[in-house]
């Protein structure tokens, strides 16, 4: 449908015209008055929303008289007029909320029923569009649905339309109206183009092309959706219902036999360390402890384990599934695998228990190898604590002996020293040098008597040679005591030497018998360390059957397995999206 193109508007000053002008210019019409005959007012086209009915009925309106004035007097000339619409603020206003509606998109139904609504209200608007502006601006809502519901009432003998208004037929001439409701044709103006225009508004345009837009979007929206359900329906739920179907309907039922043990220490005195006594039990048998666990999960354990109560030929039945079965004939690697996924061994340094839980496809097997297991346990306690007792007490022992060997011969040294010099030569030294003094003191007073004779003038010549020949005889026997000194001192076999022997053979006992009794403390001390040290593995928690079957849990390792193979896509789809990006980049 074509539209009508739209008057260029022009806005001129109103005291343009002068006092002789031929009248004044009415609003809306396209030039001054000039006294020729009224021309009927333009019809609306339909492209502007007004129907058929109101285009005749603006038609048939009368204009508005002329001014006679301005009919009688010819009206001077004035300089000529600038031609275009004279349109006011009022008309400007209306126009720009014609186009505002123009652009909402309104359908022609809605613009029907405006001007319906319009005509109920005693409206004359020149278009639907109109009839919208002047409903909105007396604030009534043209598609209200109680406005809408009020144009639904009955006919009263024909002369009210829908909606309860006057009919507008009634106001044509007879001969248009005719009997009952006519539809007059619409007036078409000659020489104009009347097929429907091809050509499509912009904002329809942008509709319509968000419109497609979002629709492929929503295609592919929905294609990538089927395809992500398809992958995780591949990559996750498939395997999951495998992996439950597996733990459900063939996996072998296995029983767990449980059973707590813990290692203590002998009631002794403290350690050898200032803190020995002060750490309590758990911590103190903490590495013993860990050593045993160690031990249990160790290949030597199995191989014992097999030895002793057959683990391989167990799990080689054929009713087990093939998943926990070995082979016919397995390696002892295949075996340790198994026994490590079967063994389960714990220890908690807070309470100092060891937990042990065995499986087996038979409660009692699983039983036994329980026991069997902790009989073993035993052993290794009883050979650590073993040979540490035994490695303290030989280094104590040997010490020991030791130092009893040295004061022996420390002894016999002495004693020998003793027999073969029959005397004590420190105490013939001694009592040499009193000689000597004794001696040396009679010598000095025979010495003074001598002096005194002499310092006489007559002195006694009887007197005088006995004193000198006391003097002189007193020095001969010192002499004699002064080599036989010299001789008991000096010499490989002097009194001396054999003194200095004697007492080098004395000190030698006196630090055999201190080595002695330093070798007997610490012996002692080795054996209280040893009897500290030794260990008792107590069992707080007997190995009982199973009746019930405590693996597989199907429920918890379906679940588990669910969420490893989502990890798995999640990371692996992450992953590859990276790569796609920084490929793309």
């Amino acid at each position: 449908m074509t539209t009508k193109p739209k008057a260029r508007k022009f806005r001129i000053k109103r005291n343009t015209p002068t006092s002789g002008s031929a009248g004044s210019t009415a609003p809306g019409n396209a030039a001054p008055s000039t006294g020729a005959a009224p021309q009927p007012t333009a019809v609306p086209n339909r492209a502007d929303g007004g129907s058929a009915v109101d285009q005749l009925r603006m038609a048939r309106q009368p204009q508005a008289p002329q001014n006679s004035a301005t009919t009688q007097q010819p009206a001077p000339r004035q300089p000529a007029a600038q031609s275009g619409e004279v349109a006011s603020a009022t008309q400007v206003a209306g126009d720009t909320d014609m186009d505002a509606i123009r652009r909402e998109g309104l359908t022609g139904r809605q613009l029907r029923m405006a001007r319906r609504v319009a005509q109920k209200h005693n409206l004359a608007p020149t278009s639907d569009f109109d009839a919208v502006r002047l409903l909105r601006e007396k604030g009534i809502d043209p598609f209200q649905r109680s406005n809408m519901l009020e144009l639904v009432v009955p006919q009263a003998g024909g002369e009210q339309r829908e909606g309860g208004a006057p009919d507008a037929f009634s106001q044509l001439p007879a001969q248009a109206a005719g009997a009952g409701r006519v539809q007059l044709p619409q007036t078409i103006p000659t020489g104009q183009q009347t097929l429907p225009s091809t050509e499509i508004s912009p904002a329809e345009r942008r509709t319509r092309e968000i419109s497609e837009i979002q629709r492929d979007i929503s295609r592919r929206r929905r294609r990538k959706m089927g395809l992500l359900l398809v992958r995780l329906a591949f990559f996750v739920l498939l395997p999951t219902l495998f992996a439950g179907y597996y733990f459900y309907k063939v996996a072998t039922p296995m029983f767990a036999t449980e059973s707590d043990f813990l290692i203590i220490q002998n009631e002794g005195s403290g350690g050898a360390g200032p803190l020995g006594g002060l750490l309590p039990t758990q911590f103190a048998t903490s590495a013993d402890s860990i050593a045993v666990q160690s031990y249990l999960q160790s290949k030597d354990a199995m191989l014992r384990l097999d030895a002793d109560v057959g683990f391989k030929e167990h799990f080689t039945q054929d009713f087990i599934d093939p998943i926990q079965r070995l082979n016919e004939d397995p390696s002892n690697e295949e075996a340790y695998k198994l026994y490590k996924k079967n063994i389960k061994i714990g220890y908690d340094p807070t309470e100092g228990m060891v937990r042990m839980e065995v499986v087996a496809a038979d409660p009692e097997v699983s039983a036994d190898f329980s026991r069997s297991l902790i009989k073993y346990a035993q052993a290794r306690v009883n050979n650590l604590s073993q040979e540490k007792r035994d490695d303290q007490m030989g280094a104590a022992t040997d010490a020991f002996d030791k130092a009893q060997e040295e004061r022996r011969q420390a002894e016999e040294n002495l004693i020998k020293l003793q027999v073969e010099n029959g005397v004590d030569p420190e105490a013939q030294i001694a009592a040499i040098r009193t000689t000597i003094t004794q001696y040396e003191t009679l010598l000095i007073e025979k010495e003074l008597e001598l002096a005194a004779l002499l310092d006489n003038t007559r002195p006694n010549r009887a007197k005088v040679e006995g004193a000198q020949g006391d003097i002189r005889r007193i020095g001969i026997q010192l002499e004699k005591l002064n080599d036989k000194l010299n001789s008991s001192i000096g010499g490989e076999n002097s009194l001396a030497q054999q003194a200095i022997e004697l007492q080098l053979a004395q000190a030698d006992l006196a630090n055999a018998n201190t080595n002695l009794q330093l070798a007997q403390a610490q012996l002692e001390q080795a054996r209280t360390e040893a009897n500290r040290q030794v260990r008792y593995l107590t069992i707080a928690v007997d190995p009982v059957a199973s009746e019930e079957a405590s693996y597989p849990r199907s429920f918890e390792n379906t679940i588990l397995a669910f969420l490893i193979f989502a990890g798995i896509y999640l990371m692996i789809s992450l992953t590859a999206s990276i790569l796609r990006e920084q490929v793309t980049s």
